[in-house]
């Protein structure tokens, strides 16, 4: 494994970190994550191949599904180079550009999809709570303004942090503590005054991640309050079961960060196997079950998709 002088310049490359003590064991261990990210880019391509050629799928719900989707599959697509690079024994380097470059979309790609995820409990809330505005509220031309203020709040507000990175003179050992790069390893390697990148990462976090999970709490207790008020258990049922698929995307969502959170606050003591592990999975967990939830659970998607494979065998 190389190693890297400590000095203070911006051309050098970085070392990203595999799963430390397993070396040995990659050719086994690139088995299962080669076969985890071809469900992650097959699944999303399928879903998002399946939504516009179904005439019933053309609605808000499933628009912002496609938007979910299409999140899922850039961020397959922008991790896998250096994850399945490192357990192939191609290369565990990085230039520095590169991995600004990665952390830039590996962030803002989460950004996109936590609000998605808004958007798409705002959607279930519209629905069930006020039904005969639903389709006069959520427009097509609303969709998509939608869809480009989450893009700008996504991309846009992390630029500033993201730029000071490539400023920054980075002397310590140039060795990541992930498989991928992240703005706060970078941030641990960095020599420079990062008060301004600290203060603007945490307050970010706390005005999108925290404050969509907020959201969607408090729209699922409206949704709750709305459906306890059905008089019948069976149309109780059936507008929660509508709800049952994105409830289960927002925990495959925030889980996983609130694991990477405890493990990177309370776990300095653990193997460093298991923050590259909790890592991968706040990357990869979402856009791998994603695809397999609403597959399963929405019989629109369900029934396309058998009828798809039965025309291919045919």
């Amino acid at each position: 494994m190389p190693a890297f002088a400590a000095h203070d310049t911006n051309s050098s490359n970085f070392l990203l970190t595999g799963f430390p003590g397993l070396e040995q064991e990659y050719p086994w261990l690139s088995i299962p994550f080669s076969c985890i990210y071809s469900v992650v880019l097959s699944g999303n391509c399928l879903v998002l191949h399946v939504i516009p050629t179904e005439p019933s799928l053309h609605e808000p719900m499933f628009y912002f599904l496609a938007m979910l989707a299409l999140t899922d599959l850039c961020m397959g697509l922008s991790t896998v180079h250096t994850v399945l690079g490192i357990l192939w024994g191609l290369s565990q380097e990085v230039s520095l550009d590169a991995c600004i470059a990665q952390t830039y979309f590996i962030h803002g790609l989460s950004l996109t999809e936590s609000g998605v995820l808004l958007a798409m409990a705002f959607d279930r809330f519209t629905a069930i709570c006020n039904p005969l505005r639903y389709t006069s509220i959520l427009t097509h031309a609303r969709i998509i303004k939608i869809g480009l203020g989450i893009f700008v709040r996504s991309f846009m507000f992390i630029i500033a942090p993201i730029i000071r990175l490539k400023f920054f003179h980075y002397c310590h050992s140039h060795v990541l503590s992930h498989s991928l790069c992240l703005h706060q390893d970078l941030l641990r390697l960095a020599c420079s005054d990062i008060r301004f990148n600290s203060f603007y990462a945490l307050v970010l976090v706390i005005c999108t991640l925290l404050f969509d999970s907020m959201l969607i709490l408090v729209s699922y207790i409206l949704i709750l309050h709305s459906v306890l008020a059905i008089a019948s258990r069976e149309g109780c049922l059936k507008s929660l079961k509508t709800c049952i698929s994105h409830i289960c995307a927002v925990l495959v969502f925030y889980i996983p960060i609130i694991g990477l959170t405890m493990v990177h606050r309370f776990g300095k003591h653990l193997s460093p196997v298991v923050h590259v592990l909790m890592g991968n999975i706040y990357i990869i967990f979402p856009p791998l079950m994603n695809p397999i939830i609403y597959s399963v659970k929405t019989q629109q998607i369900r029934g396309k998709i058998q009828r798809w494979f039965s025309m291919k065998k045919e």
